[in-house]
């Protein structure tokens, strides 16, 4: 696909060319002729327009990252991690044990502030990702939906990335303490006599919510750049989402 599309886009060019040296044939203004090669030479390529979208996804983890790193990136936002199910059945019942009052509480912030602490390691991980896809039809990428870039890096990625990322989860989540305390806390619950013990490991749970956060904020950025002409920071941006834009007009 990627090598039609560049085809397509030499045809173009030779057609200019063509247009240039019968001009005096079809053409009686130099305005029109200058006005179609420009049109046609700005056309970005195929290499030009996987480029734009890698640079806009980039830009979309980097300022994702600044966000939910930052202390209440998570615990204080949208993408807030909340306890699974089975964890708030163990807070629920511990809720009257000595010590374990402000259990709820207390674990929610923990992991929080242990995603907010991973966070700040993920740049590295998404931009080594994201310079790594082969975008195999980018022109229907880039004429997709707002988020069709992030949803694709999202399914071609998610598990790689996830295998990343889930040990400075668990670095993160035993420097604040948030494992050390669910561990307590679910030992004391499976003591409890003719109930179903828990599992108390949070990892794999954290992870997955953590990374639904990071990728919310790369579709909020790249919906941005798609919208508004401003937020195109580059050369490069503001010629690959021109195509798009002249095809939504």
């Amino acid at each position: 696909m990627q090598k039609k599309v560049k085809l397509f886009f030499m045809k173009k060019r030779l057609l200019v060319i063509a247009l240039v040296l019968s001009a005096p044939f079809y053409f009686s203004s130099c305005d029109t002729l200058a006005g179609i090669a420009k049109e046609v030479l700005l056309e970005p390529t195929a290499d030009e327009i996987g480029r734009g979208l890698k640079e806009a996804l980039d830009k979309g983890i980097t300022k994702g990252v600044e966000r939910l790193s930052a202390r209440d990136g998570y615990y204080r936002s949208t993408y807030k991690i909340l306890l699974p199910a089975e964890a708030r059945q163990v807070t629920d019942r511990l809720k009257a044990i000595p010590g374990f009052e402000k259990l709820e509480e207390n674990l929610l912030e923990k992991i929080n502030r242990g995603a907010e602490e991973a966070a700040k390691e993920a740049t590295p991980i998404f931009v080594s990702a994201i310079k790594a896809l082969t975008f195999k039809d980018v022109t229907n990428l880039l004429m997709g939906a707002d988020n069709a870039a992030t949803d694709y890096l999202q399914r071609t990625t998610q598990q790689p990335l996830y295998d990343k990322f889930n040990p400075v989860i668990v670095r993160s989540l035993d420097k604040v303490g948030a494992n050390e305390l669910w561990k307590k806390a679910a030992d004391t619950y499976n003591k409890i006599p003719f109930i179903t013990k828990v599992n108390n490991d949070l990892d794999d749970y954290i992870t997955r919510e953590a990374l639904k956060g990071l990728y919310a904020q790369m579709e909020e950025e790249e919906k941005n750049i798609r919208r508004n002409k401003l937020a195109r920071t580059s050369d490069l941006l503001r010629k690959v989402f021109a195509k798009q834009d002249s095809n939504r007009k």
